[in-house]
């Protein structure tokens, strides 16, 4: 695939300096909301093709979630793009010292599909508001919701400034050969490595958003019911492909028969008695992921669920689990929840400690000793105490991974600056200027410069 021209096009209107104009940039960001509100019923019905996405959940944490981010970044871009005053070293007097935001220039963004709309949208508005050029590279995986949103797009911003790139494994390949300023990919581990390997021969600064296997702790002070409940919420949105999802539970010996029961109950509570015949309940994106998820239910027991029909997997428990087992080996991303016992809290430390630090942690207890502990000695993306996922909803918030999860944030004020290069300047008045750092050097100069720098 030949790219250039695309870019071409994009880095002539960068050069243009129609996007370091403040006005354009929240003209687009308001053109964006409005043509957003036009198609809501169109993009709702895209994320039900794609993923079988009932219309309160599509807009709950997709479209809801992109609207939120648009008023925040529209309410606060203002100031954040302001040049910042800083203050300047005495060897430097008299002067002043700024940093001044500025966009990166031309930057790619790649999208998974398992929130097409929120994953591609999110920091296309950072990339907007920081004054770049964009291509947006929607997952094939999706394709309902990848031509959805190239109509959406082309509707409201022209084509030097956002294009919308469909395609699968062929089209991201020939765009990561390209010299883009920034890359903003959100996806596997293993891509990830990829993406990283191909921007370094262009020297291309990179944020990386990917998952890893996040862990749930829940000690036996902790309310269970409500426990019960939010866990199930966060393991079942999106039948649980989501990257923040809850993937195995850690729980206090003494309270995990009683915490299996309410797990179950909920799942009742919330999909019946037939969960695989709820209209609400997502489906798997494509068969071989459902294969790979029935492989995972190898290597334990089923305590509830595993079973397989039309493209779903029902809501599974398990326990009576190896560490080695199949399903502790890799991001789950479906809706099967795996139970582990332990029995002191520094046995359940240690065993998220030896594996790779997790994109998201969930903490349910009530002794603030035991929270304390837990979020200052494990390192994590981010994550809640008392509930799951819900802490990526809040434009206050960073969000992003660590380590083997990933690289740089975005979400509100992150976004902005995650494409934004700080550039640093020094404003030097004519007078006076000193003779201290010109030649000829002196014993008097040497003595002056140490009481001025030391």
């Amino acid at each position: 695939m030949e790219f250039t021209p695309l870019m071409d096009r994009q880095r002539q209107f960068f050069r243009s300096g129609v996007t370091l104009d403040l006005a354009r940039r929240k003209q687009a960001l308001r053109d964006l909301l409005r043509e957003m509100e036009r198609r809501e019923d169109e993009l709702l019905s895209a994320l039900h093709a794609d993923l079988g996405k009932a219309a309160f959940e599509g807009y709950m944490t997709e479209l809801g979630m992109v609207r939120e981010e648009l008023r925040f970044h529209l309410k606060h871009l203002d100031h954040w793009a302001r040049d910042k005053r800083v203050p300047t070293p005495l060897s430097q007097f008299p002067a002043r010292s700024i940093c001044h935001p500025e966009p990166y220039g031309v930057v790619l963004i790649m999208a998974p599909w398992n929130y097409p709309i929120q994953l591609s949208l999110e920091p296309l508005i950072g990339a907007i508001s920081a004054g770049n050029c964009a291509v947006l590279k929607p997952s094939a995986y999706a394709p309902a919701c990848s031509h959805a949103l190239k109509e959406l797009l082309a509707a409201c911003l022209p084509q030097e400034w956002v294009t919308v790139v469909e395609g699968g494994r062929a089209e991201n390949q020939a765009l990561l050969e390209q010299p883009f300023d920034y890359i903003f990919f959100t996806g596997s581990v293993a891509v990830g490595r990829h993406v990283m390997e191909m921007a370094a021969r262009n020297l291309t600064p990179v944020t990386l958003e990917l998952g890893g296997k996040s862990p749930v702790i829940v000690t036996a002070d902790a309310d269970l019911p409500l426990a019960a409940r939010r866990i199930i919420f966060g393991k079942l949105l999106n039948a649980g492909q989501t990257c923040v999802a809850p993937d195995y539970l850690l729980v206090e010996r003494s309270v995990q028969e009683k915490l299996t029961g309410l797990l179950q109950q909920e799942i009742t509570h919330f999909l019946g008695q037939t969960p695989l015949d709820h209209p609400d309940y997502p489906r798997i994106i494509n068969e071989k992921h459902l294969h790979r998820l029935e492989g995972l239910l190898a290597g334990g027991r089923i305590v509830c669920g595993g079973t397989v029909q039309n493209g779903r997997i029902a809501p599974t428990l398990m326990d009576n689990l190896d560490s080695n087992a199949p399903i502790m080996q890799e991001e789950i991303f479906g809706p099967i929840l795996p139970i582990l016992p332990f029995d002191t809290l520094e046995e359940a430390m240690d065993f998220v400690s030896r594996r790779p630090k997790p994109l998201a942690l969930y903490l349910f207890s009530r002794d603030k000793g035991i929270q304390h502990k837990v979020l200052t000695r494990l390192s994590f993306g981010g994550g809640c105490l008392n509930d799951t996922i819900v802490h990526l909803t809040s434009p206050h918030l960073p969000f992003g991974g660590v380590g083997e999860s990933g690289m740089g944030s975005y979400h509100g004020k992150a976004s902005f600056d995650t494409f934004s290069h700080v550039k640093s300047i020094l404003i030097r008045g004519s007078w006076p200027d000193l003779p201290l750092r010109y030649h000829p050097y002196s014993d008097k100069k040497d003595r002056l410069l140490r009481r001025v720098l030391r």
